[in-house]
């Protein structure tokens, strides 16, 4: 699941729910989340509740999607993630869209970032600490991915494309010290976070992304920067990234916490025989 800080795809983001099986949330979870996942319970009550006709239209829309043209697919995606702000029960995350992607959040709202205000920080054992704004980041070489995006809630988008810079990159540019073991992902969104191994943040397929399916990644799959683990169920890839941490060991995530694996490859973990992602 995209359950991604703030989740939804999925997440940062948009990955997944508190208990394995559950509808995944975003990067936080993602709202993907993207990945990018299950929505908050506490946020019930908060906020303007989704009418009864809007959701109808939704139905309608969704159910239109699935075979419409990819222009209005990518429209109806955008319209479900302004409406999931703005819906504190969750049921825009159970309405199908053309994409495939599904909408969650583990917070009741996430603050959006542009080029003028977001910084991601990489620290802990390195030796040298450095923050990047979002200019900085797009001038480091970029790599493009296109692998498929499966949620560990069940549903998968295939062939999704990723660009970005390498995670390694990153960790080389700031000096991994010796006896650092781990990578902590933390998020905008003030509640998610996601850890890998040293050598699993430093395979080629794992990306700080800027971009997704060719589009500047957009607020609600995670943007403008999340953590993009291509080989992992969707959980794994925080949304709304704001922090890099080198660390002695793996540190559980918010949705490792609530009973997901942490080591959690597509196919080989949370107790599912998905195919693996290609």
């Amino acid at each position: 699941m995209d359950r991604n800080p703030g989740a939804a795809e999925h997440p940062a983001a948009d990955p997944d729910t508190a208990d394995p099986g559950a509808t995944e949330p975003g990067p936080a979870a993602d709202l993907d989340t993207p990945g990018s996942d299950t929505p908050d319970p506490d946020a019930a009550g908060r906020g303007t509740p989704v009418g009864r006709r809007v959701i109808l239209g939704m139905l309608a829309l969704g159910a239109g999607g699935m075979a419409a043209a990819p222009w209005l697919q990518r429209r109806l995606e955008k319209f479900l993630a302004v409406a999931a702000e703005n819906d504190p029960i969750g049921v825009t995350g159970l309405l199908p869209n053309g994409g495939g992607f599904r909408y969650y959040s583990v917070t009741s709202s996430v603050p959006h970032k542009n080029a003028e205000n977001y910084r991601l920080t990489v620290g802990g054992l390195v030796d040298k600490p450095t923050g990047y704004r979002l200019a900085d980041l797009r001038a480091l070489p970029q790599h493009r991915i296109v692998h498929d995006v499966q949620c560990v809630t069940g549903w998968r988008v295939p062939q999704t494309s990723f660009e970005g810079v390498r995670l390694a990159t990153l960790l080389d540019a700031a000096g991994v010290r010796p006896g650092a073991g781990a990578v902590r992902f933390t998020c905008f969104d003030g509640a998610y976070s996601e850890s890998l191994t040293l050598e699993q943040a430093r395979r080629d397929d794992v990306l700080v992304a800027l971009r997704m399916r060719d589009e500047p990644l957009g607020h609600s799959h995670g943007g403008p920067v999340r953590l993009y683990v291509a080989p992992m169920y969707f959980y794994k890839s925080a949304k709304w990234l704001s922090g890099i941490e080198v660390t002695h060991e793996v540190q559980p995530g918010y949705w490792e916490d609530r009973g997901y694996d942490v080591d959690a490859w597509v196919g080989k973990s949370n107790g599912r025989d998905d195919a693996a992602t290609t």
